[in-house]
């Protein structure tokens, strides 16, 4: 059955959103908010893998097992004068705790669309040529709708090299990390960024063994070097993880137990087998796009990824599509949640005809371990190559939570922020941190190059004291010393 366009030509929706994850449900919200009609389609559970399988229920699994954490270190809460009984904890109520997170925020995020006056349609959605979506529904009924807009919003999927047979139960990805069926005694996490980092958090908190692999020849390849080194001396070497960097998991058996062949990257030689009770894969996300029918529209994937440019119109030979618009992972630009949201209202601000391009460079991310990393802006790598290009001298500077009133009152004092500036003009280009709570602190510098703000205003900011924000405030003052007058 068609439901296309009508004699008179018009659309049954202004747009539709394939995705309901976060990037289409900011984009859907956004748009019914401000007045056009919209259809978003799900195939799967409301609010993607943020809501479902990600950043939700994880963080859900980080908070009970970092109190769990904080509760069993004897010697730090010794340095306060507390002696406490040793912990026990429920396996199963930190794990229904995530669900219940979940079913909350799904719960929530449904109805807000649907009081923003959006069309939920349940079914897997694709291109059916230039401003048509078919939706097929689970019963096998397939609609076809047209819509004046139509933005691709599908998200990612993990990533399971070849040679790893996953069976979901003893090798698994963080799809079903997150419901936290049993605890492992040894688990060997395959990956070392910061889904691998914040598993490996959780599963030792809670008494685990953990073996980490990572291919490349250093383990937090991902991080700025001076914060992999210090963060992986404290979440990495300070427990009972035994990291192996610069081999290869060619082949992954599941069973019990399960069998790991580790070869050494540069040759492809067998070094070692391990057995070990469990094994979590987290190398990375691939965009989910093939059953979309890209081809209909003459739109030609890069490695899966949708090419789209900053207005988050989708590209084909380099020309934007007419009425195509991709966000969030699936244009693997910053697979995070809010890079999602944020393409998601820009995409509809440019349909509304405001136009907007986004800006990556200000867009903060996190790992949420204990403590934190963040970063924001450029990695120095990369501020280094835009200064030999600009010819300008790049600054760089460090402050140090030991120095911290509040991190000390908390006996929290291992902890590190490198700022990056222009030293001609003190523009903020990036940071780094590695501390309590650095998740909360990048903001203020993320806000900072949002504004592409300079040292030189910044440094006059008043911070409250005593609080973690004084790093920030250090380093500002630090940055402003070495800025041409």
């Amino acid at each position: 059955m068609s439901q296309g366009t009508s004699s008179n030509g018009s659309f049954d929706f202004d747009v539709i959103v394939i995705g309901a994850g976060y990037g289409g449900f900011d984009a859907a919200k956004h748009a019914a908010e401000h007045g056009l009609k919209v259809a978003i389609v799900e195939s799967r559970d409301m609010g993607g893998t943020c809501v479902n399988r990600g950043c939700v229920p994880s963080k859900a699994l980080l908070a009970a097992s970092g109190r769990v954490r904080e509760l069993a270190d004897a010697e730090h809460l010794a340095g306060f004068g507390i002696h406490a009984a040793p912990v026990r904890f429920e396996r199963q109520k930190i794990a229904d705790h995530a669900n219940q997170l979940v079913a909350t925020i799904r719960t929530n995020l449904t109805k807000a669309l649907e009081r923003a006056g959006a069309t939920i349609l349940l079914g897997k959605g694709r291109l059916d040529g230039a401003q048509r979506v078919a939706v097929r529904e689970a019963s096998g009924v397939e609609r076809v709708y047209a819509a004046r807009d139509v933005i691709i919003a599908t998200g990612s999927d993990p990533f399971v090299p070849p040679g790893i047979e996953t069976d979901g139960r003893t090798v698994f990805t963080s799809d079903e990390a997150v419901s936290l069926e049993w605890l492992p005694r040894w688990i060997a996490i395959i990956g070392s960024g910061y889904i691998g980092l914040e598993f490996a958090d959780v599963y030792t908190a809670l008494g685990c063994e953990v073996t980490m692999v990572e291919a490349l020849d250093k383990v937090m390849p991902t991080f700025d070097p001076d914060i992999a080194k210090i963060a992986a001396r404290h979440l990495i070497e300070g427990r009972d993880i035994d990291a192996r960097s610069g081999v290869l998991a060619r082949k992954i058996t599941p069973g019990c137990p399960v069998k790991i062949e580790l070869a050494d990257m540069k040759t492809k030689e067998l070094v070692e087998t391990l057995e070990v009770d469990a094994v979590l894969v987290a190398t990375g996300r691939v965009p989910v796009s093939k059953d979309l029918n890209l081809a209909s529209v003459g739109v030609e994937t890069n490695r899966g990824f949708i090419p789209v440019d900053d207005q988050m119109r989708v590209l084909a030979g380099g020309e934007p599509v007419a009425n195509l618009w991709a966000v969030g992972d699936v244009t693997g630009k910053m697979m995070l949640a809010h890079t999602a949201a944020a393409q998601g209202a820009v995409a509809i601000d440019n349909i509304l005809g405001h136009p907007r391009s986004i800006d990556y460079r200000s867009i903060p991310a996190a790992t949420f371990t204990h403590p934190e990393i963040s970063s924001v802006g450029l990695s120095e790598a990369d501020a280094k190559a835009l200064a030999a290009q600009d010819g300008f001298e790049l600054g760089s500077v460090r402050s140090y939570f030991k120095a911290n009133s509040k991190a000390l009152a908390e006996l929290e004092g291992e902890g590190l922020m490198k700022l990056l500036f222009n030293k001609a003009t003190g523009e903020v280009l990036g940071a780094h941190i590695y501390g309590l709570h650095a998740a909360d602190l990048i903001q203020e510098i993320a806000n900072a190059v949002a504004r592409r703000q300079s040292v030189k205003q910044l440094v006059n900011e008043v911070h409250t004291h005593p609080t973690l924000s004084e790093v920030v405030e250090v380093a500002y003052k630090q940055a402003v010393q070495q800025v041409a007058a």
